[in-house]
Parts: structure tokens; C-alpha cells; sequence
């Protein structure tokens, strides 16, 4: 699109990574005569899937459920890699007529709502020109994620400028970064971390994953067999559909689980790490001291972690970081790591609306400091829906049905003829923890000023519940008391 043809929408996105296209998507789909935009800071499309460039960089959840509901994923690959969930994107948005509606290189630095004009103006720079622009619409959908595109989160670790190796964040993963023949240590125990160290085993000295404590970590298999098998006498349609179903349950099932017999699922959890290791194993190291699913489950391919390990190419030390040396990391234990190389997969740095200031008639709008209504709408906020997925399951999965909800949402104004809707909430509804405060990893819990908060009561309260969801987002009445509604001039 050229940038310069249109500044005026009745629905503006912003983000064009997986949760913008799937709702540009269904704006397509169900409301084609919508002018709709989408406003990208990136040069390119994909969101996290542009952004992430490391090593084995990919999903760490299984792509039937990660994929659209509207366009499901038709490979075999349980787990893809970035460039394949990058191009399944772009190609979404091709087969839509979305691709056409992006304005790239577009940092949003503000959004205003007049209640006079009842529109958004939306205020942002161009980055590359060093010009700010102003765009107008009805309604304004920001799908921007969690977290700072521009940094990832770096504790300030002692001594780390006395190191004599190269220090480098996945966030910030150098092009041809060249690690053969090194001695690497990953700092970390997340998804990223277990994604990086068979990525580099093959070709580094060595690598060490160092983490302060444990993660629980399954082994899925690399390919979908059963699916193979069915689509050489069913339409691959359907079997991928087959599988889409038959992974949300599993998916689901396994978090139930976790919560109902959290003992019972731990065990089940370590015997799949004991029996991929070995007799010899020393399970201190994949042993966590938090019950499964208190934070999110590390997945890996085929055990290609538990490969490296075995194969003598990769380890992992538990332990505290005291200081840098000039050669590596000591441990407060007094033991030192030797490095050439330092990952410091170490997270996220929490960020809401991607950094952009939020206000209703000049009065701030903070996001830390409200509740959302049924997980998309935000408190006192009108013509506005933040687009949010599953942190206990896979993302796309709550990002479909948000979409769905704000269509049939447009929908219900139309029939109305109403031109404004803003969310009400009683105000005692506000309680102190974030719609993420079910998990207690790091990241969420540095991030939880910056998150909006739960509510005591459905629809204020975020279920993280995928049944419930499909029931509260897509087949309850749109109208409901909480949405106070201004008709059309």
C-alpha cells in the first residue's frame, strides 16, 4: 500500500505479527467493507517471527494449535521453525487481501480519543524519515503482545564489562554470529534456552545451559505420524482439522491435569526426562521445586535437548551467577564456566499497546491501572480492543476468539446503528494481581505493574479457560449491561 493514500480508517490495528493478520483476517472475512489498516514498525510482517533470529529459533507449541483456526497448518512438523511459521504468516495475508493494508517503519507514539469526533487519532513517526503522521479511525485494535521489541530483559550482572568473550542477548542475535570451535554458555532455562543449546551443540566446542533452578521440559515428537498415516485416505483437510481437535484436547488436557493431581503429572513429567537421560542421569538439574504449570512447560522436538546432553556436546549447571571473569562466569559455588561466548537468554522485558500512551479526552488510560472485559475490550476505553492470547496454552488459540468476538462486537453496533461502545466496570471489580498473575515465572511477575489487572467477577476476570472462552467470546449475547453503547449522530 502506499503509505501516503489513506489516513482515515473504521478499524486501525496495530502489529502485524500473528495476532494483527489473524484479526485482519477476520475483518476480511466478516466485515469486507470495513476500510481497515494495519500500522507495522518493522519493515516486514511477522511480528515475533521477524524479530527472532537466533538458532532453532521456533514455536514451543505444536503448529495445529498454534496455526488459525480459519486457515489451518498443513505440514507435518509438529514444531516448526521461524522461517516457516514467518512464511505461513505472509502467506495468510496474501490469500486475505491483507498484505495490501500495512503501513510499515510506523513507531505509535500516542493514541487520542475524542469524544466530540468519536474517533482515535493516532499519532506515530516514521522512523526512517525522522516525520511524525497522524492517523484517524473508529476503532482502534492494538495486537502488539507483551513485551519490548527493542530489548530483551538483562539482569546487571557483576563484572560482565571484565569479560573477555562476546556477550549477546537473542533478542539482539548478530547476523553470521560464527560460534564453531567455541565455548558457549547459555544463561537460562526457558524456551529459548532449550531451543538454543542443541541449535549450537552441533557445531560449538561445547555448550552449558546454566540455570538458576529447573524447568519442566516434554518431549513431543518431531513429526505427526498419525496424521501421516490419515492422509493417505482422507482429504488432508480434514485430517489436519483431526489434528487441530484432537491437539487442543491433549493440550488442554494435560494443564487440567496439572492442576487437579499436580504430584501425579510432576512424576510423569520427570519419568519422561529420566527415560530420555538415562539410569545415570543427575535429575537435580530438570527436578523444578514449583508444581507443573505454575509457569509455562519447556517442549522440545524428539528430545534433541536430551540428545546434545548425551552426547556429551552440551550440559547443564545449576547455580547462581556471583560473577563475569575475564574467561567466563563464576558461580557462587566458587566453580567457573570458561567461555568464549555468552547467551544471555535471560526473557522478556514486559511492555503493553507497544510503548504508546493511551488517552480517553486528555484523561490517561493505563493499562496497569484497569481491567479488561472479557479478556479483549479494555475498562472506560471506548472503540478499543487489545488483543491478548493464552499463556497456558497456545497463543493463537485465545487471539482467534478475540478476533471473533470484536466482529461480532462490530456486528451488534451496526445492527444498532451505535457508533460508540465503552466497558463499565463496578468499582470495586479492580484486584491487585495482572490477567497473567496464574503464572509466577520471572518475566510475569517484573511485568505485572504494566499488565491490566483481573477482576473479581466474570466477564472482568481473564479464565485462560479455552471451553470457556468459546462460550463467553462466541456464543453469549453481545449486548450486556457492562457496555454502555452512544448511537450514531
Amino acid at each position: 500500500m502506499d503509505q501516503e493514500s489513506s489516513s482515515s480508517f473504521d478499524v486501525l490495528i496495530i502489529g502485524a505479527g500473528l495476532s494483527g493478520i489473524g484479526m485482519a483476517c477476520h475483518l476480511a472475512m466478516d466485515h469486507p467493507g470495513l476500510r481497515v489498516g494495519l500500522i507495522e514498525r518493522r519493515a516486514a510482517m511477522g511480528g515475533t517471527w521477524d524479530l527472532f533470529r537466533y538458532p532453532g529459533v521456533r514455536s514451543d507449541s505444536d503448529m495445529f494449535t498454534f496455526g488459525y483456526a480459519f486457515r489451518p497448518w498443513h505440514a507435518l512438523d509438529v514444531m516448526a521453525d521461524g522461517d516457516a511459521i514467518r512464511n505461513y504468516v505472509i502467506d495468510t495475508a496474501r490469500e486475505y487481501g491483507v498484505d495490501g493494508k500495512i503501513h510499515y517503519g510506523l513507531k505509535v507514539l500516542s493514541s487520542s480519543w475524542s469524544g466530540t469526533a468519536r474517533q482515535w487519532r493516532v499519532q506515530v513517526l516514521d522512523e526512517q524519515r525522522g516525520e511524525t503522521r497522524e492517523f484517524t479511525t473508529r476503532f482502534l485494535i492494538v495486537c502488539t503482545g507483551y513485551y519490548n521489541y527493542d530489548r530483551g530483559y538483562l539482569p546487571a550482572f557483576p563484572g560482565v564489562d571484565r569479560f573477555q568473550g562476546q556477550c549477546v542477548h537473542p533478542q539482539q542475535w548478530p547476523p553470521g554470529l560464527d560460534y564453531r570451535d567455541k565455548r558457549v554458555v547459555v544463561i537460562g532455562s526457558g524456551a529459548t534456552a532449550v531451543t538454543l543449546v542443541p541449535a549450537m551443540a552441533g557445531d560449538a566446542a561445547h555448550v552449558t545451559m546454566l540455570q538458576r533452578s529447573p524447568t519442566y521440559i516434554l518431549s513431543l515428537p518431531r513429526f505427526d505420524k498419525i496424521s501421516a498415516v490419515l492422509q493417505t485416505f482422507l482429504p488432508k483437510p480434514l485430517v489436519f482439522r483431526m489434528a487441530r481437535r484432537r491437539n487442543i484436547f491433549l493440550t488442554r488436557l494435560i494443564y487440567k491435569a496439572a492442576r487437579r493431581w499436580p504430584h501425579k503429572v510432576r512424576a510423569f513429567l520427570l519419568s519422561g526426562v529420566r527415560k530420555k537421560l538415562g539410569p545415570d542421569a543427575d535429575m537435580r538439574h530438570f527436578t523444578p521445586t514449583y508444581q507443573p504449570w505454575d509457569q509455562r512447560l519447556c517442549v522440545v522436538p524428539d528430545g534433541d535437548l536430551f540428545e546434545a546432553i548425551k552426547s556429551g556436546k552440551a550440559s547443564v549447571m545449576t547455580g547462581e551467577v556471583a560473577t563475569f571473569t575475564e574467561h567466563g562466569v563464576q558461580l557462587a559455588s566458587g566453580e567457573l564456566l570458561e567461555a568464549d561466548l555468552v547467551i544471555t537468554a535471560t526473557g522478556l522485558d514486559m511492555q503493553t499497546l507497544g510503548g504508546m500512551q493511551l488517552d480517553v479526552d486528555g484523561q490517561p488510560r493505563v493499562m496497569g491501572e484497569l481491567v479488561t472485559y472479557k479478556g479483549v475490550l479494555l475498562q472506560d476505553t471506548p472503540n478499543f480492543a487489545c488483543i491478548f492470547g493464552y499463556t497456558n496454552a497456545p497463543w493463537t488459540l485465545k487471539a482467534d476468539l478475540a478476533a471473533k468476538y470484536v466482529c461480532r462486537l462490530l456486528a451488534h453496533m451496526r445492527e444498532l446503528g451505535a457508533s460508540v461502545v465503552t466497558p463499565r466496570a463496578p468499582a470495586d471489580e479492580r484486584q491487585d494481581d495482572s490477567i497473567m498473575g496464574a503464572l509466577t515465572s520471572g518475566y510475569v511477575q517484573r511485568g505485572a505493574p504494566v499488565l491490566p489487572k483481573q477482576g473479581r467477577h466474570v466477564p472482568w476476570r481473564v479464565l485462560n479457560n479455552y471451553e470457556r472462552d468459546c462460550e463467553m467470546l462466541l456464543k453469549w449475547p453481545v449486548a450486556d449491561a457492562a457496555l454502555e453503547i452512544q448511537h450514531s449522530l
